[in-house]
């Protein structure tokens, strides 16, 4: 989330998310760890093209990505993607959830295993999160702003300030949970 409380340019663009050059690898392990926590992302409809071919293409043509062991938990971890819309789609380990979000998701929630992380786009968490579905909220703010973009709050939602990490880029990673 950008400093201004973007998750996304006006158009969807995370262009202004990572800086080239910068790798900052103790936030990547954090990513790394919190994604190895889960066993299922929920993502809405909009985001599964770029997000399924990003991490595919990571996994089957470039073995040395530093990208690799996060690519291997996306690709391999169980994906549902909410639409009201498409029945099907395409992509490892992804199934499609067309019932009610609150309904499918609190079913979900009641499933033995481990963590369930959301992945976006911005309107599909905006709706969890009016849904009050979010039990952990891990915003990662990025030292910039862009002006203008899509938000994932759509009304007022008290939170509390659980943890704070800063890191060597900037960025800092806040854990809050609902009141």
């Amino acid at each position: 989330m950008t400093i201004d409380g973007f998750v996304a340019g006006p158009n969807g663009e995370l262009d202004w998310m990572w800086i080239p050059g910068e790798r900052d690898e103790s936030l990547f392990q954090k990513v790394i760890e919190l994604a190895d926590s889960c066993d299922t992302i929920l993502l809405g409809r909009k985001m599964i093209p770029g997000f399924t071919e990003h991490w595919e293409n990571v996994v089957d043509n470039l073995p040395d990505s530093p990208e690799q062991p996060l690519a291997q938990l996306m690709v391999n971890m169980r994906k549902i993607v909410f639409s009201h819309t498409q029945t099907a789609v395409t992509g490892r380990n992804l199934e499609v959830e067309n019932g009610d979000l609150a309904t499918a998701v609190n079913a979900l929630k009641k499933q033995p295993g481990k963590d369930i992380m959301v992945y976006g786009g911005a309107n599909f968490a905006s709706s969890l999160i009016s849904l009050n579905l979010i039990d952990e909220y891990y915003i990662f703010s990025v030292p910039v702003a862009i002006g203008n973009g899509l938000s994932i709050f759509k009304e007022q939602k008290v939170l509390k300030l659980e943890s704070s990490t800063t890191y060597k880029s900037g960025k800092i990673v806040n854990k809050y949970l609902p009141v």
